[in-house]
């Protein structure tokens, strides 16, 4: 298809210019909120002795905050960059693309408000209450039309991999949030859930695993496949690989929630499925990594003077990381002694920090500059400097935690002679104390990376200005 100069479309690049500035604002909100529960969990006192700033409430607002606002924002910011370029036309329905953004924003701002203030349905990841979930259901409806309407208008036959993720990923949260947030309303703010006992927590982790699994890991892969061979100047190393990858990844992570639930209520027949299937997630995780990996086959050399593709790489280093530590621990009795522990705060932030983060990064880095008229970003140090403080505090982070995680599990399990516990609860929480100090040490580096990245794009943004890109009369990527 060819379209004159008079026919000539724009791509909808004002909604991925929201996005991206926002992401990067609700990245400092959500990880300044993380230290300041690090510091509390180091120097109780900060608690400040109020009820809307104890840990337990903050403890979700900073999990909200960064997966749903930092992540969340991150992932509509890059599917709507990456679905127009592959699909060489505008986004689908007009203003509705913008109204996912102010709709998403308003979820935010009222996770903000009502967590602090006590309102939850005290589920994992799921804690927002009824109203705010039926808004958060319209945008994500919203999201599916545009995105899915935007593939069906495409002026190119093929799919790009990308784009399988980013729509899997699209599906699978509608199904987990609407399936999972059932609930009976008894007030404007208070629910039930419609689920009771073990099939309520059954349920909870069907959605709570699967949030990693889709939002955090299948939609950041589509991140991973356009992004990287972008920033290498490669095609991906194998497009047959990818695809094997996408469908076993698609159809093995949604058995793999009930290793959340070893030793618990729940049969042990569905105990040991979730763990066959999460020690089978381990081949076509790795499988992914591989192939990003392998796409710097040639260009290693690279990694030296662009921070942008070391963003990129390392994220997938730890993705690898966090995708060997997941099966290893879902094995009940590796589980037998990580459960409960800081072992399973530092496989988390391993992959939240170290993949999530860093892919995020890295793609906003790529993005930023091209959306307002720019060649780079206004300091490449800055992205350097940045790059070596999020590693390190990751690494200071995840080590404390499973030193810590680790100690904890073998204190809470040694038992006497005669059979009595060696060591008290109390004690066990004096021998992590120096590591919370380790902890919150790594959050205020990588909280510190994060305020220089803000910086860096508002000069960048304030040097430049909205560039309106033409969709290509021709199918050759932009």
């Amino acid at each position: 298809m060819s379209l004159n100069s008079s026919e000539a479309v724009m791509y909808n690049d004002t909604v991925v210019r929201q996005f991206s500035i926002m992401a990067v604002i609700w990245g400092v909100v959500g990880m300044l909120v993380g230290v300041i529960i690090a510091a509390q969990l180091y120097i109780p006192e900060l608690n400040l002795g109020l009820p809307w700033t104890s840990f337990g409430r903050l403890r979700p607002l900073h999990t909200n905050a960064v997966i749903f606002a930092f992540g969340g924002s991150t992932l509509f910011a890059t599917s709507y960059y990456v679905v127009q370029r592959t699909c060489q036309t505008r986004l689908f329905g007009g203003s509705l693309a913008s109204f996912t953004f102010w709709a998403w924003q308003l979820v935010i701002v009222a996770a903000a408000v009502s967590l602090p203030l006590g309102f939850t349905q005290a589920k994992e990841y799921a804690e927002l209450e009824w109203p705010i979930d039926i808004l958060i259901a319209v945008v994500w409806v919203s999201y599916a039309i545009v995105f899915f309407g935007t593939i069906g208008k495409r002026k190119v036959k093929h799919i790009y991999v990308a784009n399988w993720f980013f729509g899997a990923f699209i599906i699978a949260v509608a199904l987990l949030h609407i399936v999972n947030s059932a609930a009976i309303p008894a007030d404007f703010m208070k629910s039930y859930s419609a689920y009771a006992g073990v099939q309520d927590a059954m349920v909870q982790w069907w959605y709570g695993h699967n949030a990693v699994g889709f939002f955090l890991t299948a939609g950041f892969l589509g991140i991973m496949y356009y992004f990287v061979p972008k920033q290498v100047e490669r095609p991906i190393y194998s497009y047959r690989l990818s695809i094997v990858h996408f469908w076993a990844l698609i159809f093995t992570y949604m058995w793999a929630g009930p290793h959340h639930l070893h030793y618990t209520a729940l049969p042990d027949w569905t105990q040991s499925l979730g763990m066959v299937f999460s020690l089978i997630l381990l081949a076509p995780s790795w499988g992914g990594m591989i192939n990003g990996m392998m796409t710097m086959s040639g260009a290693w050399h690279k990694l030296r003077s662009d921070p942008i593709l070391r963003f990129l790489i390392v994220s997938l280093s730890f993705y690898g990381m966090s995708t060997f530590e997941g099966p290893m621990m879902a094995i009940k009795t590796v589980n037998a002694l990580s459960h409960y522990t800081d072992w399973t705060v530092g496989h988390v932030h391993s992959g939240a920090l170290g993949w999530v983060g860093m892919v995020s990064m890295g793609a906003l880095y790529y993005m930023i500059p091209r959306l307002f008229g720019q060649k780079q970003m206004y300091s490449v140090k800055a992205i350097e400097l940045h790059f070596w403080m999020a590693t390190i505090g990751i690494v200071l982070y995840i080590s404390a935690m499973w030193i810590s995680g680790v100690m904890q599990g073998l204190m809470w399990r040694g038992v006497n002679a005669d059979g009595t516990l060696t060591y008290t609860f109390v004690e066990s929480v004096k021998a992590t104390y120096p590591f919370y100090a380790l902890r919150l040490l790594g959050g205020l580096l990588y909280l510190g990376g994060m305020l220089v990245m803000l910086w860096n794009v508002l000069k960048t943004t304030s040097n430049g200005q909205s560039v309106n890109v033409p969709v290509p009369p021709v199918a050759a990527h932009a």
